[in-house]
């Protein structure tokens, strides 16, 4: 069948979207795709569901390299499909084809389609790490390219992969085969096990048994466990909320809270895992250096000794990690072994009482000593805080397993199963040596065998009821028992030295864990590129992927504080580290439970967002218990690294549970003031703003910003007007490109733009459609039509209709007019439009230019226009042309805006009352730091012989309304005839579009008004003479009180055809001037 086309008839009948005959299955034997009579399927039989190009079933392999169900790779039968065509698109994604003949997708529908059936390779990231991701046939090929043959010979639109990209495939594929992945036993149970049992298991447990007593021991460790427990939850549920790759706490923490949180946690929990390698190294090379101290044998002195000692160990550490994760787990392996060997080796001991360690104060199991130790006998000013501070370090260690969440086989499963199994058995563990210790050891003992009761001693402690006499310890100076020797579970056990090696262990195996952990965690904190210049530390080696760079840096750190061997005031802030890693955890289940989002469905559901939430708090707690300016130290630099990141905001979107409660939040509030009627103290303008593309017309973009920012609600309304039909993906494309161009250039707006016949309709569109519930639009602005005269006046009779439509909808309206004009798509040689992806190479003299080929007449009024040939934003060869002097002004005037306005005057011609908007607007925009120095000037008409009189009144409404203004200025001769020159230059202006029906006869006049509807007729003129005169003088007025204003307000008058000649003379040779007329409803109050 190869080469083989089948054609899906529709028969006689006309042709439906979505009709579909059945084609009868041909056998893959067939020789011939020619119909019986030997004639050739005709062209017109092709369909837009039919798909093409046929693979022999053997040049793919197996099935399962693909992820395809079991059933495909099987020999067909008549029901199965026989074969499965795949295609890459180029992206390093995979198509799946089919065909009649191989219906994987559609096996059991009986009709072929390309639609596909639920595959997990379709839902796969692009970089997933386990199989390839597919792409699922897109809606255009489906629903709209009806011509379209969208898989050719087994490949999308004829393309076909590289040798580059099959060979960068291929080996991905094997390098994912030979990547070391372990499972939840090794992986998360032994690692977690070996970092919780420290150090503090073998040299301060008996000492804090003696502190606190068995019960507040005992209650210490659940405390402790309790909150690791918690976080253990905590961690299981965000675990298993979908595929979780390496990072650990901070992949855990920056997907769950954002790249803010998660960007400050991982970088201190990183580098607190590189300081915990110097403390547990340093831990392991103190005792090394004690033992050399007994046998004398000590190379200088003890400090320079801990320093070889623990310098030799780490670049064994170090030596280890290199050399690959497999033998890190071994070596972990074999710490276990040892690690278990000890505290087997403890217990043995403690049922063989000796008779030469009694004076030492070990008696094996007896009641008196367990009753006698099961309360606290705090010394030398401990508390019991202080000594839960010492030991929660130990119970520290549960994410040791997540942070190397990238190299475990399966992380949903084995992250909760091991790291909860080990919080149980390192918590009994705990309890059981507590209370053994408790009912063995006695608190204080001398050591010397003389020391045994005589008749002449009162004495009633344990040790007595044992036949010594210890009461001289509570003078001090006693050197064995619970609270003076730190070695006593060395004493306890069967053969001492295994503790020594239990203790070398537990501190090794930590180092080795965090030597581990933190180039782990640091690797994908830099490929999220979060801080800029760390990027060089992502880069992986080997086929698991090792961060050898990572490794050394962590080696560089860990060995400074090996070599400064004083860490008692560093490690009360890495504890406050770990435990605000736990905390954020914690807080990260709590905050996606709240926000309700349906992405959050962990299939670990024992948990519980208040416990979380509760976790949280008990950490924050614990911090301060531990060590409260640690944990100042540790907030100030979590807050830091949050204001950091915030501010840099970097480029990632991972669906963060920060994003759904912002939905959460805005929908609720968006509800609750839909049930609220509006009030008038509470009005503020939101702005429709008609600007096509946001770069188009910045001057009106700057100046409605201005009294909008953080007031009030504005949208950039983009009306597209097209001959052909929408390519939606285009729309949408368009679409977050402006709206990240407003993002960073911090203008506080949404774009929204329409496709449309003309602007009329497009601005009817959004008028109506904009907006949700109380945030939608109350004013319209947009930009003066400056070259109205030299175009289709078809064209202004839309402009003029469109605010007529808005004053239907109860909208206010605004117009501003620039003398030099507002559109500079024409001549705006940048590409601030195109995202880093689309920008083209450096030195190439491609611009962006976000307008149509030829300038429109209205291209100062209404969005640019988009033709059928082209796309926006455009993309043309920079000429490197000189700009002409108009585009130079032109350019400059667009500017005026965005800079600081010096000291100068904002006139407001507030005429007639429209309800007060003319006046909130420059009340708004002194109010910014940009118009500050500007003042409001107000003009107001007047009768001459009343002149103060007015004055007084509208002082006393601005003092009511609580704005502060300059000047009022009462006009008493605005009804002044206009000067004679003035209204022969209005006459010529309207002359070529009146429609002079004296001249012609009555049904020729109506004939032609009802084909030019803009035409002006005799009997408007008279009809508005008076009107007419006034606009003249106002514009006469204007020019004698306002020519050096840096804006001028006014309200603006709509009532016929002549609006244009109107507009064009009152504002002509002018500063900016906004055009403003509100809705007649009030949106100034006196009321409190």
């Amino acid at each position: 069948m190869s080469g083989q086309k089948p054609s899906l008839k529709t028969g006689g009948s006309a042709e439906s979207r979505f009709q579909v005959d059945v084609v009868t299955e041909a056998s893959s034997s067939s020789s011939s795709p020619a119909s019986a009579d030997g004639s050739k399927p005709p062209e017109d039989s092709k369909s837009r569901l039919k798909v093409v190009g046929f693979l022999d079933p053997g040049a793919l392999g197996s099935a399962m390299d693909i992820g395809l169900p079991p059933d495909v790779s099987k020999e067909p039968d008549t029901t199965k499909s026989d074969s499965v065509s795949l295609h890459s698109t180029g992206t390093g994604h995979t198509h799946i084809s089919d065909s009649h003949s191989n219906t994987y997708y559609m096996r059991t529908f009986g009709h072929n389609t390309i639609d596909a059936v639920p595959n997990i390779d379709f839902y796969r990231q692009t970089a997933a790490p386990f199989g390839e991701k597919m792409t699922r046939p897109s809606l255009s090929e489906l629903h709209d390219e009806l011509d379209k043959e969208p898989f050719e010979d087994g490949l999308a639109n004829g393309e076909e992969p590289s040798a580059a990209e099959e060979a960068a495939a291929l080996a991905a594929k094997e390098a994912k085969r030979g990547s070391v992945k372990f499972g939840w036993v090794k992986g998360v149970l032994v690692r977690c096990m070996l970092n919780i049992w420290g150090v503090m298991l073998f040299i301060r447990m008996s000492w804090i048994v003696g502190q606190a007593g068995i019960g507040l021991t005992i209650a210490i460790i659940l405390m402790a466990t309790l909150v690791t427990t918690i976080t253990g939850l905590s961690t299981s549920a965000i675990a298993t909320n979908g595929f979780v790759r390496g990072g650990g706490a901070y992949y855990l923490i920056s997907r769950s809270l954002g790249p803010e949180f998660g960007g400050s946690i991982g970088l201190i929990f990183a580098f607190a895992n590189a300081v915990a390698v110097a403390m547990y190294v340093v831990g392991f090379a103190e005792t090394v250096v004690e033992l050399l101290n007994d046998v004398d044998a000590l190379m200088t002195d003890e400090l320079n000794d801990i320093r070889i000692v623990g310098t030799l160990t780490v670049i064994l550490l170090l030596g280890i990690s290199v050399a690959g994760m497999e033998w890190e787990a071994k070596a972990q392996i074999v710490l276990l072994v040892i690690l278990l060997a000890a505290i087997v080796n403890y217990f043995i001991g403690s049922f063989m009482p000796i008779e030469d360690k009694e004076p030492k104060g070990f008696f094996g199991y007896h009641p008196a000593i367990f009753v006698e130790n099961l309360g606290p006998d705090f010394r030398e000013g401990e508390s019991f805080f202080s000594v839960f501070a010492i030991f929660f370090p130990a119970a520290t260690g549960i994410l040791a397993g997540a942070n190397i969440s990238g190299d475990l086989a399966d992380p949903q499963s084995a992250i909760p199963k091991g790291t909860l199994l080990a919080i149980l058995v390192t918590g009994i563990t705990y309890v059981v040596i507590a209370i053994s210790a408790g009912s063995c050891l006695v608190r204080d003992a001398t050591g010397d065998h003389n020391d045994t009761v005589s008749d002449t001693v009162n004495c009633t402690d344990a040790a007595c009821t044992l036949g010594y006499d210890f009461s001289i310890c509570k003078e001090g100076g006693c050197q064995f028992g619970l609270m003076n020797d730190f070695q006593s579970m060395s004493l306890v056990s069967g053969f001492g030295p295994l503790i020594t090696a239990g203790i070398f262990s537990a501190t090794l195996s930590s180092a080795l864990a965090s030597l581990v952990s933190a180039p782990k965690v640091f690797q994908a904190l830099c490929k999220d590129n979060i801080y800029p210049g760390l990027g060089v530390f992502a880069k992986g080696y080997g086929k698991n992927n090792e961060p050898l760079r990572g490794y050394v840096l962590t080696f560089f750190i860990g060995l400074a504080f090996i070599l400064i061997a004083e860490l008692n005031i560093i490690a009360p802030i890495i504890s406050n580290f770990f435990l605000a890693s736990y905390a954020l955890i914690n807080f990260s289940v709590f905050h996606s439970s709240l926000a309700n989002s349906p992405g959050w469905r962990p299939s670990f559901k024992y948990y519980n967002m208040w416990v979380s939430l509760a976790g949280a708090i008990l950490c924050c707690v614990v911090m301060f218990v531990i060590n409260w300016w640690a944990a100042l130290v540790t907030l100030l630099i979590v807050l830091a690294l949050y204001i950091y990141v915030g501010y840099k905001k970097p480029d990632v979107n991972w669906g963060s549970s920060t994003q759904a409660l912002i939905y959460n939040q805005a929908l609720t509030h968006c509800l609750n003031l839909t049930g609220v009627e509006d009030h008038v103290k509470n009005f503020r303008p939101q702005c429709l703003v008609l600007c096509g593309y946001p770069n188009a017309r910045p001057a009106l973009l700057q100046l409605v910003h201005s009294f909008t920012k953080n007031v009030g609600l504005m949208v950039c309304g983009h009306v597209r007007t097209v001959s052909r039909r929408p390519n939606f993906k285009e729309l949408h494309q368009d679409h977050a490109r402006c709206q990240r161009w407003l993002t960073k250039k911090r203008i506080k707006a949404f774009y929204a733009h329409v496709f449309s016949e003309n602007l009329r309709h497009g601005t009817q569109f959004l008028l109506q459609s904009v907006g949700l519930g109380r945030l939608k639009p109350n004013t319209l602005v947009m930009g003066f039509k400056n070259n109205w005269s030299d175009g289709d006046m078809r064209d202004v009779e839309i402009y003029i209709n469109t605010i007529h439509d808005a004053f239907d909808l109860q909208f206010g309206v605004a117009i501003l007019r620039l003398q030099d004009g507002l559109d500079i798509s024409h001549i705006q040689g940048q590409d601030e439009l195109l995202t880093a992806q689309e920008k083209p190479p450096m030195g190439s003299k491609d611009v962006v230019i976000s307008v149509s080929l030829a300038k429109d007449s209205d291209t100062d009024s209404c969005p640019s226009k988009t033709t059928s040939s082209q796309s926006s934003p455009l993309i043309i060869r920079d000429t490197k042309s000189p700009l002409s002097l108009t585009d130079q002004r032109l350019l400059e005037s667009s500017q005026q805006f965005k800079k600081k306005q010096g000291k100068g005057t904002i006139d407001v011609w507030w005429l007639f009352d429209d309800g007060g908007l003319t006046l909130l607007i420059p009340y708004l925009l002194t109010n910014r730091s940009k118009w500050g120095d500007c003042r409001i000037r107000v003009f107001i008409g007047g009768k001459i012989n009343r002149i103060d009189h007015d004055r007084r009144v509208m002082a006393t409404l601005l003092s009511r309304f609580r704005i502060d203004y300059s000047d009022i200025n009462v006009l008493g001769d605005i009804n002044t005839k206009p000067k004679k020159h003035n209204k022969l230059t209005f006459k010529e202006l309207i002359e070529p579009y009146r429609l002079k029906e004296d001249d012609m006869e009555q049904e020729a006049a109506e004939r032609l008004k009802a084909l030019e509807p803009w035409r002006i007729t005799d009997n408007e003129l008279e009809l508005y003479r008076t009107k007419t005169n006034r606009h003249i003088r106002l514009n006469e007025l204007m020019k004698e009180h306002s020519l050096n204003a840096k804006l001028i307000v006014m309200k603006g008058t709509v009532s016929s055809a002549l609006y244009m000649c109107w507009m064009e003379t009152l504002s002509k040779d002018l500063p900016p001037m906004l055009l403003v007329r509100g809705n007649h409803q009030s949106v100034l109050t006196f009321y409190s």
